[in-house]
């Protein structure tokens, strides 16, 4: 089949777009999908860049392009381990279950799927996780093998591309929105709301009847609107300075770096701050006076529980969110689907159309 192979950590030459790779096997109690379409995500990045090795202290851009030479191999993955070289990234799938496993139901061959990305059933017990293209092989490929349990059918009218643009960024949006129990009437601030995530996150903030204040570039402001945002601030901007202090219920926070302290000091008291991202930058100041005289909670939102994926397949199907696609390439082109994704001139996702022949 074929398939994109990430060599090891390091620049885009470390992705090996080939032809001649086995199509994997359904073991028990598994399912092989036809992958359709694969969305593009900053964890492809992060990981093939080595980012999330804790020897890393800077933003996702400055080693988007050949890496971090100083990322440790030992502690370069979601889960703190090192990966497994070659791994077939991509954490978006959408395709057709074509075989199953021993113990999974033939009636399930021929549905149209999506994969959980953030995975419950390779690992147990709670709060441990997998991540599809991770710890394994994932969807930048003509077919994957996964869990049945971990394979969600989906009844909608979307494109396979529209489909494909959903898995890990709504989950992750949906995920810190659910952690942090936000509600109708509460005023939420979503920080990078022009990227997968942050749109996702506006458009699900909006859908539970909160306010929506997001940090976009200026370039991006009509975009981010349409998703239903009530307020965009410029990127540049200090949330100190644009909004009043402590006017704010929730912060939904994908950046990180610099302005981090700045999210608390529009937090209300008793307010809730969940992050999922740091491309700007990991390492912040916390002032802990802040944290705890004002009673605020902070959430690391990676672990998902089972209503928050099931959630967005009911999303999907009654129409309740719409998807956000910038452009779509075919599988082949991955380098330039990640080029123009660090370059970060769009709205939404970027999706890879895989097919037969990628």
């Amino acid at each position: 089949m074929h398939a994109v192979l990430l060599t090891g950590h390091g620049g885009y030459e470390k992705l090996a777009y080939r032809d001649d790779v086995p199509v994997p096997r359904a073991a028990a109690g598994e399912v092989l999908i036809r992958v359709a379409a694969a969305g593009v995500n900053n964890t492809d990045v992060n990981t093939r860049i080595g980012w999330y090795s804790k020897d890393i202290r800077s933003g996702t851009a400055e080693g988007a392009l050949a890496g971090f030479s100083d990322a440790a191999s030992t502690d370069s993955s979601w889960t703190g381990l090192p990966l497994s070289f070659p791994r077939i990234q991509g954490a978006d799938c959408c395709g057709r279950i074509v075989a199953v496993g021993e113990g999974v139901d033939a009636a399930r061959i021929g549905e149209r799927v999506l994969v959980r990305a953030v995975m419950r059933s390779p690992v147990a017990p709670p709060p441990a996780c997998w991540t599809l293209g991770s710890e394994l092989d994932g969807a930048f490929a003509n077919y994957v093998k996964v869990p049945s349990t971990e394979v969600f059918l989906v009844k909608c009218d979307w494109d396979d591309a529209e489909l494909a643009s959903i898995p890990c960024a709504y989950s992750t949006a949906e995920n810190m929105l659910h952690r942090a129990a936000v509600s109708s009437g509460e005023r939420v601030l979503v920080t990078g709301a022009s990227g997968g995530v942050g749109s996702a996150a506006v458009q699900l903030a909006k859908r539970r009847g909160a306010e929506v204040v997001a940090i976009a570039a200026a370039a991006k402001e009509d975009g981010v609107r349409a998703l239903g945002a009530d307020v965009v601030l410029p990127r540049e901007s200090d949330p100190r300075e644009a909004l009043e202090a402590q006017s704010v219920d929730v912060v939904v926070d994908l950046v990180g770096g610099a302005h981090w302290p700045s999210l608390l000091e529009v937090l209300r008291s008793g307010g809730r701050l969940a992050t999922a991202g740091a491309i700007a930058g990991p390492i912040v100041e916390l002032d802990l006076r802040t944290l705890y005289l004002r009673d605020l909670t902070l959430y690391g939102c990676t672990y998902q529980d089972d209503v928050v994926f099931a959630n967005l397949v009911g999303y999907v199907e009654r129409s309740e969110i719409a998807p956000v696609v910038a452009k779509s390439y075919p599988l082949r082109e991955i380098v330039q689907a990640q080029r123009d994704f660090v370059g970060k001139a769009f709205t939404g996702k970027l999706v890879l159309i895989v097919g037969e022949d990628g």
